[in-house]
């Protein structure tokens, strides 16, 4: 028997996104349940990475496991190792010299830019823009530069020590920096230039994929997902940490809480970053980089949790100490999984064509999702 008009229009369709769409960003599929164009049910398998960090903490000493914190989120390495090395500097009693704390707080907004660089690049490539695409990584390869020379590495860097830094900055380096920083702001005004009024742009990311502040709140958001439903929540300020604490609160929102409205809050967040790095440079005094810690760090029978504002969000670390030189239990907090909680409230209702645009707008890194 043949189906009647009704009846076809009806009939929904499942259609498989990734985990190898470009768009997915790695390991990340999603089912989409369409009625023709209309996604009308969401999907999401968060990955199949499967990599232990949580219970590698415990078979791994204190110190074994500074460098292990660089791979859950690889694009913000910097913001994993504060995170982890702060909730283990508050379980010991450790504060880092005024000159590391400086230097920790120039390498994560460095690394906060390069971050947003890389989603802006592949966020406009997702929405059918390639140009952008090649001048964000042009600029992000100049921070990478410049992180490679402090720290002998590009993405995972092993930088921060318990009590301190690695290595210290030379002069030559600090200026370096502070000569980058008119560059990036000329070319951060030439993106917006060329996208913020795009018209093709605008349409593809206008309205879309909208949540408002409560919902945002309900769902645990954080970073400029929060911010651009106009929730002003910043741990730089709300929470601060470092040298934070003395710098005048910069938390950019937006009311709006579109796809479009993202992509503003992370764009002036870079700009944020630029004149914070300015700050922070004149703010260089010289000075240790590392306090006394003893050869063999034991965690004492106490807990907490130390949390750190990465360019995706609120991560952070609860860590419970057991006497021993290994951590009885570690819990990662991660940005990118808590923001991914909300993509079927963005989706549905929305076009296929739409789906790409909105999960870009989230900025998920699989690393810190499939820990």
């Amino acid at each position: 028997m043949t189906p009647n008009r009704e009846e076809i229009v009806q009939e929904e369709l499942m259609l498989n996104l990734g985990p190898q769409h470009p768009s997915t960003h790695g390991v990340f599929r999603m089912v989409l349940d369409l009625q023709g164009e209309t996604i009308v049910g969401v999907t999401p398998y968060m990955g199949y990475l499967h990599r232990g960090f949580e219970k590698l903490a415990e078979r791994r000493t204190a110190i074994q496991y500074q460098p292990y914190p660089d791979r859950w989120d690889y694009l913000a390495a910097m913001f994993d190792e504060m995170a982890y090395i702060g909730a283990g500097e508050a379980l010991l009693g450790i504060e880092a010299p005024r000159r590391a704390q400086v230097l920790r707080e120039i390498v994560m907004e460095l690394n906060r830019f390069a971050s947003h660089l890389l989603w802006l690049g592949t966020f406009l490539l997702d929405v059918g823009a390639l140009s952008p695409f090649l001048y964000t990584f042009r600029e992000r390869e100049m921070v990478l530069d410049l992180l490679m020379e402090l720290t002998g590495a590009r993405l995972t860097y092993a930088y921060m020590r318990f009590g301190g830094v690695h290595h210290d900055a030379e002069d030559v380096w600090l200026k370096k920096v502070r000569a980058g920083i008119p560059y990036f702001r000329q070319r951060l005004s030439e993106y917006r230039t060329l996208i913020d009024d795009n018209e093709i742009f605008r349409r593809r990311v206008e309205h879309i994929g909208i949540i408002d502040g409560t919902h945002a709140l309900h769902y645990g958001l954080s970073g400029p997902m929060l911010r651009a439903s106009g929730v002003p929540w910043d741990l730089r300020w709300k929470r601060p940490y470092g040298i934070y604490a003395e710098i005048p609160p910069r938390i950019i929102t937006d009311l709006a809480g579109d796809t479009y409205a993202r992509y503003k809050v992370r764009v002036e967040e870079m700009a944020v970053s630029l004149d914070l790095l300015e700050i922070f440079l004149d703010l260089v005094e010289s000075g240790p980089i590392m306090a006394s810690v003893p050869k063999v760090v034991k965690f004492p029978k106490q807990e907490t949790y130390f949390a750190v504002e990465g360019p995706r969000g609120e991560l952070g670390v609860y860590l419970v100490g057991n006497g021993t030189a290994y951590a009885q239990r570690m819990k990662i907090r991660p940005p990118s999984l808590f923001n991914l909680q909300v993509l079927s409230q963005l989706l549905i209702g929305h076009m296929v064509s739409d789906a790409v645009a909105i999960l870009g707008s989230i900025d998920i890194v699989l690393g810190e999702v499939d820990r």
